[in-house]
């Protein structure tokens, strides 16, 4: 079978896609971290996939939303499928559970724990537990607040003392960790060129197993600070609106959640409304799908 030209016209980038029928149904979504090569692969041997093959027939149009991340990509589809699962999709959710990074800085218990409920000093929302752990892992290799409890056991004096820190780094290290948490630029940056040292020199030293590790940690702290707005910690209801060349791309964020995603042709006098009450920081995302949306026309 032939590619279609629209998804020949997908850009290769993290994002969600949507086949519909000829009917205008919406049959499958999916995400992609390459939005072509995955939506080209429905056009390729599907030997291992015979439920998808019966499916393809089946496809006239091929919808696609770009996003700035594959974690933002994975929370839309997981968004969309709860919201109305199509007939094609054989799960409602993704297989990563939903999980948040709480920071404690006190003097009691100081450190990052993985949780499944947000509570005050949480960061998240992630999917994803075990990369959420190992971000902590991460976190805890170069900036060590745990080491910094008002009363450590022997065995933690021995490790503070190695990494160098002491009850009085603790505003420090939080202040820092919470700075990364946040996506600073400035802290990711020295966060991940911190990682890559250790990465480094571990490879040198022939420690080739806890190099492997602190490269995990790295892709999964990569995960949890990637940009991603379909899923937050604030409970939001918004609308976001695209227009471009006639068409009219709609999303819907409801307590927090993007979950719905409609496009339609619309004049510009129409869309105008639209367009003016869209939130500043939703424009741009918004602009770029609905330019995306009329190129698949």
């Amino acid at each position: 079978m032939s590619v279609p030209a629209e998804v020949r016209r997908l850009p290769n980038q993290p994002g969600v896609y949507r086949f519909r029928d000829a009917g205008a149904k919406v049959l499958y979504i999916g995400r992609a971290t390459q939005l072509r090569s995955r939506a080209a692969s429905y056009w390729s041997d599907l030997r291992d996939r015979p439920r998808l093959r019966r499916m393809v027939p089946l496809i006239a149009a091929v919808e696609a939303v770009v996003c700035d991340s594959v974690h933002e990509a994975a929370w839309l589809e997981r968004n969309l499928l709860r919201r109305r699962k199509p007939r094609w999709n054989r799960a409602r959710d993704g297989q990563e559970s939903t999980v948040h990074i709480r920071l404690e800085a006190g003097p009691v218990n100081p450190g990052l724990k993985v949780v499944y409920s947000p509570s005050p000093g949480c960061f998240g929302p992630y999917l994803g537990g075990a990369r959420a752990r190992n971000a902590v892992s991460a976190l805890h290799r170069i900036r060590p607040l745990a080491y910094t409890a008002a009363r450590l056991t022997p065995a933690e004096r021995d490790m503070a003392a190695v990494r160098g820190v002491t009850p009085a780094d603790r505003e420090t290290l939080a202040a820092s960790i919470r700075a990364i948490l946040a996506r600073d630029p400035a802290a990711l940056a020295q966060a991940r060129a911190d990682l890559l040292a250790l990465r480094e020199r571990a490879a040198a030293n022939l420690s080739f197993e806890l190099a492997a590790e602190i490269h995990e940690e790295l892709a999964a702290l990569d995960w949890i600070v990637s940009p991603q707005r379909t899923a937050t910690l604030e409970p939001a209801d918004l609308r976001a609106a695209g227009w471009a060349d006639g068409i009219l791309v709609l999303f819907r964020v409801r307590e927090g959640r993007l979950d719905e995603w409609t496009q339609r042709p619309c004049p510009p006098e129409r869309a105008k409304r639209y367009l003016t009450a869209t939130p500043d920081e939703w424009r741009d995302f918004a602009a770029r799908n609905a330019e995306l949306a009329a190129s698949l026309q």
